[in-house]
């Protein structure tokens, strides 16, 4: 890829013919400028919606005063440890109301976001810990295993340690942390003799004062680790103005249906995405202390039963999600228990959306599902089809506002309407560039401040963008990114294995499952030996789920492997 151009957008070649198909009442812009920074965004939607329910789980609700209370005594108490602004906190939990708590208590205290997923091995939380810096970290001790596994060689000084029922009070948090521990055995032993329990550090808080923090727009909010363009997990860095920017677009970009939820009736979402991901983080947590609706916190959307029992009885407005999950909650028996009736918005992302789906979804809810764009790096709605749209129509939609898209060739020139090529990205959303990694960031962004996604599209000449091919190579499975030279890495450093190739294969479950093709340099290497190597190496959406041994594979006369030659094998 040649880097070193700058791209022309002079003319017709950036003219914007998407705005002329806004839908009415959308604005063209937005500005970021409304607010300094998150923290100024988050108390005010703390002390507005004050009285407010702000999220539910296990059926107990906590209002944005007792988030505002809880976050204030934490974030007092991350400061007691000698942390300074611009210390980065790792947070590692599933979608439980600790960690709303634990966000708004970072970034109050003047501290950096690292979300962390859950399910990472010790391995992949050692690579992230060390490469954020991350000094501190609240982490659900279902997970607790992991982390000592490692954080004798990590800069973790400080761990503050939650179980799931502990924001439960009383007898029900007795009754789940017990049921949790003993009866499901969903906690490994575990070892860390230095840690502080969630509850006691908010109470140590309460007595202590906080050193009031105003970051500006240019400071660091969070660190997304993604695989970006080249597999290599690396921190996108979004600054506060990036989130902001980004809420604030699609605050724009939904208002058409935002604006039919009933007057006086709270905005409420299904929070099934996982917070620690950029699509929840933006879209549920910060898009909703904005707006101050209700997030139904669904921990394991996997578990289609106990979603579908959280969501019994209840009303809501928004549902963003992922197509796996629309797909499977469609075709599950318990399905028309719940009351859809209120649903006005639901957002696809992460993944295409298959027709299939979105025509089942419309005929059950009465809610059609607008398709959208984004990416870690861009924090991360990038387009989106206009929600009054009733139809499927198998694009990303629409540039969002403040939104600049370009369709360019190999050198970095615009490509004509209707002409395949590299899907570009600037606006205020996109990051400023992968932590410590510049030539990595030099190799992505352009000169004129463009975002090369490496994803491959179309643009015609209403401004619809259509994805027709993803990032060379990258699996993709429920949303989640899986590259193959991560798992081949992995993979590689078990004896008896010559060398290996992994590609992605259509599931009719998760889109697309990992395939593992093994050249053995020992014969009696089993497959089973493999699949046990890589669970304890890879996280469970990355484990291949076919595994296939070859005597060699198929390269190019340069050594290169033909991956696209493996997935029909």
């Amino acid at each position: 890829m040649n880097v070193a151009y700058r791209t022309s957008l002079s003319g017709a070649q950036l003219d914007r013919v998407w705005l002329a198909h806004y839908p009415p009442g959308v604005p063209f812009t937005v500005d970021p400028s409304v607010y300094q920074s998150l923290v100024e965004l988050i108390d005010e939607g703390l002390i507005k919606h004050a009285a407010r329910p702000a999220c539910d789980f296990m059926g107990k609700s906590w209002t944005y005063a007792e988030l505002d209370d809880a976050s204030w005594a934490l974030g007092c108490y991350l400061q007691s440890l000698g942390l300074h602004p611009g210390d980065r906190v790792a947070v590692m939990m599933p979608n439980v109301p600790q960690y709303p708590v634990a966000v708004l208590a970072i970034l109050r205290a003047g501290f950096v976001l690292v979300n962390v997923n859950p399910l990472y091995t010790p391995r992949e939380l050692e690579h992230q810990l060390k490469d954020s810096g991350a000094k501190a970290m609240i982490i659900v001790e279902n997970f607790a295993a992991t982390l000592q596994a490692v954080i004798e060689r990590t800069p973790v000084q400080h761990v503050v340690l939650t179980a799931l029922g502990d924001m439960l009070g009383g007898v029900k948090r007795t009754l789940v942390n017990t049921v949790v521990r003993h009866v499901k055995k969903m906690v490994p032993p575990f070892s860390l003799p230095r840690a502080v329990r969630f509850n006691e550090a908010i109470e140590h808080g309460r007595h202590m004062t906080m050193l009031e923090a105003h970051p500006g727009p240019e400071d660091i909010a969070v660190l997304q680790y993604t695989g970006g363009t080249t597999g290599v997990s690396k921190g996108a860095v979004l600054l506060h103005r990036n989130i902001i920017a980004n809420l604030l677009q699609s605050e724009a970009w939904n208002h058409p249906l935002w604006k039919q939820i009933p007057e006086g009736e709270q905005p409420v979402m299904v929070c099934a995405l996982p917070l620690y991901h950029i699509f929840g983080f933006t879209i549920n947590l910060m898009f909703g202390l904005r707006v101050g609706a209700r997030n139904i916190l669904i921990p394991n959307p996997r578990d289609l039963k106990a979603t579908l029992k959280a969501l019994k009885g209840k009303r809501f407005h928004s549902f963003p999600g992922v197509n796996t999950l629309f797909n499977a909650l469609a075709h599950h028996p318990d399905f028309e228990q719940v009351d859809w009736s209120g649903l006005r918005l639901c957002v696809g992302g992460g993944m295409a959306v298959q027709h299939a789906t979105a025509r089942l979804w419309k005929d059950k809810t009465g809610c059609a599902i607008a398709e959208g764009y984004g990416l870690s790096e861009t924090s991360p709605s990038v387009a989106c089809n206009p929600v009054t749209n009733t139809q499927y129509t198998g694009s990303i939609g629409l540039p969002l506002p403040s939104t600049d898209v370009l369709i360019l060739d190999e050198d970095g020139h615009p490509r004509p309407f209707g002409v395949p090529g590299e899907l570009a990205v600037r606006g205020p959303q996109v990051m400023a560039g992968y932590w410590h990694r510049p030539e990595e960031t030099a190799q992505v962004m352009t000169e004129d401040g463009f975002f090369r996604t490496g994803d491959i599209a179309t643009m015609d000449e209403h401004g619809y963008i259509h994805i027709i091919d993803r990032k060379k190579d990258m699996i993709l499975v429920s949303g989640f990114n899986v590259y193959p030279n991560e798992v081949e890495d992995v993979v590689g450093q078990l004896p008896g294995v010559f060398e290996c190739a992994a590609v992605g294969v259509p599931d009719p479950h998760s889109g697309e499952v990992v395939k593992l093709v093994v050249v053995r340099s020992d014969p009696n290497l089993t497959e089973q030996q493999v699949r046990d190597h890589c669970a304890k190496n890879l996280t469970g959406y990355k484990r291949p789920k076919v595994i296939a041994f070859a005597e060699s594979l198929p390269k190019t006369p340069v050594g290169k492997i033909l991956r696209r030659e493996l997935r029909g094998s």
